[in-house]
């Protein structure tokens, strides 16, 4: 459990700038670890702070993968 709060606030310290696309699929893949791990000790614990958590990740994971999909083309 302290390992995963660990990773997951490195994760959101970390830096976007200069990613290249191979940097963006590792940490999109690493916050999928993430919040899967957090998320198994949420079922049991039902603690707000671990879902806040997850939120951040989340929110950072997003914007890492919109980045990757780039712009829909119509």
């Amino acid at each position: 459990m302290e390992t995963l709060l660990v990773e997951a606030q490195e994760f959101e310290d970390m830096k976007m700038s200069h990613m290249s696309t191979s940097d963006r699929v590792e940490a999109s893949r690493k916050a999928k670890t993430i919040i899967l791990g957090l998320n198994e000790f949420y079922k049991k614990t039902k603690d707000s702070s671990i879902m806040d958590v997850m939120k951040r990740v989340t929110e950072k994971k997003k914007k890492i993968e919109k980045r990757l999909n780039g712009r829909p083309t119509v």
